[in-house]
């Protein structure tokens, strides 16, 4: 289509950002034009997303909607495009990011005019980083998501916000200086860093270990993978509900698709050198990160540890190279996506009336709370991996293809499942079972409109992409079978070379 639709939901937020930015009077004191104005620009682009969906040709597996513009001439273009895998994590971010902001409709914290333009400018970047054909303009908006989300952890968090945003910062930053050392020294080595032009002309395999080396030290700490997830729960922890939503349920997805789009196809003789590397380190964070979630006593904590180890079963299924470890995999960032916004979403609900994250301090609430309950129940089992949930369909495949690859890989990845309902269905158990000890909880109320809203919103694609997930199959199934053919195709090069 001659219009430029994807760049129009690049920009869309940022233009909303920048209308607030200038919105002298609020008309309220409570920031309510602010909040209306957000909601309203992060639905239309959902709306938006949703049409672009609906006009994409799952058959054919090429990108779609390509845009292309000059840029730094001779040397970088603006290329967008998407393709069955991109356009899925667009809805994701689409999708959690206006119930971001709904999650704030009754706030009045300080600043929080500027905590709406700070969301809104993450959500511009996100979407850029998933459209992107450019090696040079994914890595701006990849590494331009860092700014917005450390002004969230380090202005909105807790008390040790501070610390924690630097971390993060610190963390990220490092292993994206080689990213961007690798992606200038593949466009001295190929004269661009368009993707789809290196992917036509394939990188020399012989420099393919160092640039993905480069490229995993950015997308390892990013998913995060063991040994280097040590930041991920303290920023959890001191950030605010809704940017925990946006860190676990869209920043650490970005890393997943960069496995799939660069370290997959652009170094496949790399991805199968490294891949016993990967398992290793993939088995490490499901197992050692589920022990440790088992021993947290505060609920975000081992929300956050539960996403190491989920995103290591992602990590595991993307380097087995089979159609369904990939289709698994990214069916559970997808899932992930949800179950996790909805779990932090969840600990939220709860803090705001207690002002405590700490499990000991709850029990019995299913008297309280009932509808809460109920909701918190199926996202605890779709976090558990139940079937009839989406968290079942992407686990399943992703055994399913590490089977097919390495029989004793994937009997140990099966014991963190084991491990998962212990932490997930003991966590549910103390928090709202048992006797009720804190008097205090006596006056706790039930999910206010707002949240029920939030969480329902949540739960339709949770249960629907576990009993049906047709659509998400229908619209991955021409890519991935396109990049596993292209891999296989390079392999098999350089084993004839």
């Amino acid at each position: 289509m001659n219009f430029p639709i994807l760049t129009s939901i690049i920009l869309l937020p940022s233009l909303g950002a920048l209308f607030l930015l200038f919105l002298k009077n609020d008309f309220s004191n409570d920031y309510k034009s602010s909040k209306y104005i957000s909601i309203f620009v992060t639905f239309l682009n959902f709306l938006i997303s949703l049409y672009i969906w609906y006009l994409f040709d799952t058959s054919n597996p090429d990108f779609q909607f390509v845009e292309e513009r000059e840029w730094l001439k001779g040397f970088v273009n603006y290329k967008i495009g998407i393709d069955g895998i991109s356009i899925l994590f667009i809805l994701l971010t689409t999708f959690i990011t206006p119930l971001c902001i709904i999650s704030v409709i009754n706030t009045t914290k300080e600043r929080l005019k500027e905590f709406l333009i700070a969301i809104l400018i993450m959500e511009s970047l996100m979407i850029g980083a998933f459209c992107s054909l450019d090696l040079v303009i994914f890595y701006l908006f990849f590494e331009g998501g860092l700014i917005p989300m450390f002004l969230i952890i380090g202005i909105w968090g807790g008390a040790r916000r501070v610390y924690s945003a630097f971390k993060f910062f610190l963390f990220t930053l490092f292993g994206s200086i080689l990213m961007l050392v690798a992606i200038i020294s593949i466009y001295w080595l190929n004269g661009t860093t368009d993707i789809v032009k290196l992917y036509e002309l394939s990188i020399d395999s012989k420099y393919q270990n160092l640039l993905w080396l480069a490229f995993f030290s950015s997308f390892a700490v990013k998913t995060p993978m063991w040994p280097v997830h040590t930041w991920l729960p303290d920023a959890h922890v001191e950030a605010p509900t809704a940017g925990s939503v946006l860190l676990a349920a869209i920043l650490l997805k970005m890393a997943g698709y960069g496995f799939i789009r660069f370290s997959i196809g652009l170094f496949p003789v790399a991805s199968d050198f490294f891949t016993p590397l990967i398992y290793i380190l993939s088995l490490i964070a499901i197992i050692y990160t589920s022990l440790v979630a088992l021993m947290q006593e505060d609920m975000k904590k081992l929300i956050a540890y539960s996403s190491v180890a989920h995103m290591g079963f992602v990590t595991l299924g993307i380097f087995t190279n089979t159609t369904h470890g990939l289709e698994g995999s990214i069916i559970q960032m997808i899932s992930h996506g949800l179950v996790s916004a909805a779990l932090f979403f969840c600990v939220g609900v709860v803090y705001d009336r207690v002002h405590s994250r700490i499990i000991s301090t709850y029990g019995g609430l299913v008297s309280m709370m009932p509808k809460y309950a109920v909701l918190f129940m199926i996202f605890t089992l779709a976090a558990v991996g139940l079937p009839g949930t989406s968290g079942f369909v992407g686990e399943f495949l992703i055994l399913l293809g590490t089977f097919h690859d390495n029989f004793l890989v994937a009997t140990i990845a099966s014991i963190g499942i084991i491990l998962a309902a212990a932490y997930m269905l003991w966590l549910y158990k103390r928090v709202i079972f048992g006797k009720l000890v804190n008097k205090e909880l006596l006056k706790i109320k039930d999910l206010k409109n707002f949240e029920l809203i939030i969480l329902i919103f949540l739960a339709i694609p949770t249960l629907l992409f576990g009993f049906y997930p047709e659509p998400l199959f229908n619209t991955i199934e021409s890519s991935i079978k396109s990049l596993l053919e292209m891999y296989n195709y390079n392999l098999s090069l350089n084993i004839n070379n």
